[in-house]
């Protein structure tokens, strides 16, 4: 049951980064060159957007259960746990938003996965 609380800070870090992307690709949104007021008002538009406000909500919750596995596992064995998000993030990226997949990206995944292995098990 204590596994729960780090899975839902992987389910939850990912989903926030996903829906970030995601809703960011859909808008086509991109910095404004205008000036300070411009740029300001430009990104006001995006945080206030129902799905990226979700996102951020997502990494809220994130903490929360983040906070909760803190109090379950020492730290030196739960956050290497937390490198299963960006590999997880890899994988989705590039079925969803057909990202590149690279021969260097797979060794990289491949090295975090054996790097959770061997620091959690030994």
């Amino acid at each position: 049951m204590k596994y729960l609380y780090i899975f839902g800070t992987i389910l939850f870090t990912v989903y926030g980064q996903m829906i970030l992307k995601w809703r960011i690709k859909t808008l086509g949104w991109t910095m404004t060159d205008g000036n300070i007021l411009e740029k300001v008002i430009c990104y006001l538009k995006l945080l206030f957007d129902p799905f990226i406000l979700s996102g951020f909500f997502g990494a809220f919750i994130a903490s929360i259960f983040w906070t909760i596995a803190m109090t379950k596992f020492e730290i030196t064995y739960a956050y290497p746990f937390m490198s299963i998000s960006p590999a997880i993030v890899f994988i989705l990226g590039i079925f969803i938003f057909d990202e590149t997949f690279t021969i260097g990206k797979v060794i990289g995944l491949v090295l975090i996965i054996i790097g959770i292995i061997v620091t959690v098990k030994l």
